[in-house]
């Protein structure tokens, strides 16, 4: 079942008034992602370079003139808006002018460029295929596409913003958008109309002398035209204020301009993310070392080791971005920005020598849970963590003993955490454990949200490594009732006890740049001989670019606690066990314990009956099997689905 990945927006927000001036504030911070969103919707067939201005157009054009109300608040507006405008674009302009007189009139108001033409860096084989699936497809299909992987939204999510952006045949769009692959890709600059290359066009008719003048002006014309609201014929729009995307880069790297977020914001939004953070630390005021991590941002040097998590771009912040943290933390200056896709972490040795550290990591769309908590600092296998202003309690307790309770965690007033053991750092793997292993504990936070935002609500998170720590859920078993179960917070006693048996195979996703991990009890299945009851589970790996891993296991009666169970399947970047794909089946050969070896199988709560063949030929209506077999034997297996669908199990 799919993890917490959370849109922006959802079926259920409700309508609330928009100021001006929140939208132009959600602009300023969402503009690369309005414009990448145009930029993939727009039709193949306007080319790169005409893409590319539409794009900055129609996000430009997306601010109201007064306020008015909006699903999902000043972003989901300007989304929507957005998504309006470019699904509009090559089909019918504004008020029903036929196709080929609004683009003529749309040349008329984009940004004029002389001798210029710009495009998106080139990408590889992999983004060209895409580039071209995607070409292929209608642009709702596109629109879909675009929703799902760069705002991770869930089909309900995606079907809810197409259906208001006036899209007729919504399910056949999702259903085109979920056939394409490489979800992933789109986080690269072939996609990116932001980051932008020129190249002139008539160079050989020119002279020398009228070509550079004009290639010049181009330049400091298109830097301008991009950064200024096309006015379109109408009155101008609300000015969008210095330091964005749209104002220049100076202002990105002056400490001065860092956006510093008020206390108490995250008590009076719903958006619960990184941007309701404020900026805290000792050295927040420190200008002298604000200054060098922008300006490593910006410029890394050689003396810096530059890391990001897979898929995260390190490309120079748009506009200013947002102060997190500035302080000392065990022997380092360590500062947190937040350019609204991306936490950036910069750290630099007290004293002595040592090099300095630039860390980047993609947070787009964290939610309550996912934007908990950000790595501080990493010494001797043990993490400090940075916890979320709403975090009103945190505990540490070991994955591996279930029934041990949480100790208490202690925080200062900034929100710093004491050293907590890294999964299997040294501190954590026990003795005679090499590092890196699983060891004999699994350490992990349990974090309580203050009752101002979320009653009652316990989450964990593990650290793999990245500078965002990983959220774990649970799933538990199908109880006979018609809806499907959705995944919950992992602090219950099942779930608990099912997370102690997968623990261990989290560090093999260490520094994949995960995001959430659940764990799905898919089924619960008598054992023959009166043996007991298996267990089959299913944990699901998303990371923050889109691709996921699949890995099902299988749980005999009486296995001790701390024990993995064992791997019966595995899946790379495919939609298993996730909400696009809530289907798996594996199988097993399984001995009893009076010595008989016997052929188990068993699937997801939908299968309609199982069938082995190829060395044994057996069936079975619904979703388990159980048959007498020689203990070599590895048959064929296959579940069906009501709709006709096949399973197999993952590959081992």
């Amino acid at each position: 079942m799919n993890t917490q990945a959370q849109s922006v927006t959802s079926p259920g927000d409700p309508t609330a008034p928009v100021a001006v001036e929140e939208a132009e504030a959600a602009l300023v911070e969402h503009y690369p992602r309005l414009v990448r969103l145009a930029y993939l919707t727009l039709p193949a067939a306007l080319g790169k370079h005409r893409r590319v201005l539409v794009a900055h157009r129609l996000a430009q054009r997306a601010l109201p003139h007064r306020a008015r109300s909006a699903r999902g608040g000043a972003y989901g507006m300007l989304r929507g808006e957005v998504l309006r405008t470019a699904l509009a674009y090559g089909g019918r302009g504004r008020g029903h002018q036929p196709a080929r007189v609004a683009a003529v009139l749309d040349a008329l108001r984009l940004p004029a460029v002389a001798g210029l033409r710009v495009h998106p860096r080139a990408g590889g084989s992999d983004e060209l295929a895409l580039d071209r699936a995607l070409s292929a497809l209608p642009a709702p299909a596109r629109a879909a596409f675009a929703l799902q992987a760069l705002e991770g939204m869930g089909e309900r999510g995606v079907r809810a913003v197409l259906e208001r952006a006036g899209v007729a045949d919504v399910r056949g769009a999702v259903r085109a958008a979920a056939a394409v692959e490489g979800r992933h890709l789109l986080g690269a600059g072939e996609f990116d109309p932001c980051t932008v290359q020129s190249r002139p066009t008539d160079l050989l008719r020119r002279r020398q002398r009228t070509r550079v003048g004009l290639v010049a002006a181009a330049v400091v014309g298109v830097g301008a035209l991009l950064a200024l609201a096309a006015t379109d014929g109408a009155p101008a729009g609300p000015r969008i204020p210095a330091g964005s995307a749209a104002s220049g880069a100076v202002d990105a790297l002056d400490p001065a301009s860092l956006v510093r977020v008020p206390a108490d914001t995250w008590r009076a939004t719903a958006r619960m993310d990184f941007t309701a953070w404020p900026a805290r630390g000792g050295r927040a005021a420190d200008g002298a070392l604000l200054g060098r991590a922008l300006d490593a941002w910006a410029r890394p040097g050689s003396g810096l080791d530059v890391t990001a998590t897979p898929g995260t771009a390190r490309n120079a912040p748009a506009g200013p971005p947002q102060l997190l943290f500035a302080g000392d933390v065990d022997g380092a200056a360590v500062v947190l920005l937040h350019d609204g896709t991306r936490v950036v972490r910069y750290a630099e040795p007290r004293s002595g020598g040592g090099r300095a550290a630039l860390d980047f990591a993609r947070v787009d769309d964290a939610d309550i849970t996912t934007a908990a908590a950000v790595v501080l600092d990493r010494v001797d296998g043990n993490t400090r963590f940075l916890t979320a202003p709403w975090v009103a309690d945190a505990q540490t307790r070991d994955l591996l003993a279930p029934d041990r309770i949480g100790v208490p965690l202690h925080r200062g007033s900034d929100g710093v955490t004491d050293p907590v053991p890294m999964p299997g750092g040294p501190a954590a793997a026990g003795a005679g454990a090499a590092a890196g292993s699983c060891g004999t504990t699994w350490p992990v936070l349990q974090l309580r949200s203050s009752p101002h935002v979320a009653e009652h609500h316990s989450f964990l998170l593990t650290d793999l490594g990245d500078l965002t720590p990983v959220h774990l859920t649970y799933t538990p078993p199908p109880d006979g009732a018609t809806p499907a179960r959705a995944p919950r917070e992992a602090t219950g006693a099942g779930a608990l006890t099912s997370w102690a048996h997968s623990a261990c195979r989290l560090g093999a996703l260490r520094g994949q740049g995960v995001r959430s991990v659940n764990d799905w009890e898919f089924a619960r299945t008598p054992l023959p001989e009166s043996a007991g009851t298996a267990s089959w589970t299913c944990d699901r790996a998303d990371t923050w670019r889109g691709p996921g891993a699949a890995t099902v296991q299988f749980l005999a009666p009486g296995t001790a606690a701390a024990s993995p169970a064992a791997q019966v399947g595995t899946q790379q970047d495919g939609s298993a066990c996730s909400r696009f794909w809530p289907h798996v089946m594996a199988g097993v050969m399984w001995r009893s314990p009076a010595g008989h070896w016997y052929l188990l199988a068993a699937a997801s709560r939908d299968a309609t009956g199982l069938t082995a063949t190829r060395g044994v030929t057996a069936s079975a209506p619904g979703p388990y099997l159980a048959v007498r077999a020689p203990r070599a034997a590895r048959p064929d297996l296959s579940a069906h689905l009501p709709g006709g669908e096949t399973l197999t199990p993952l590959g081992q």
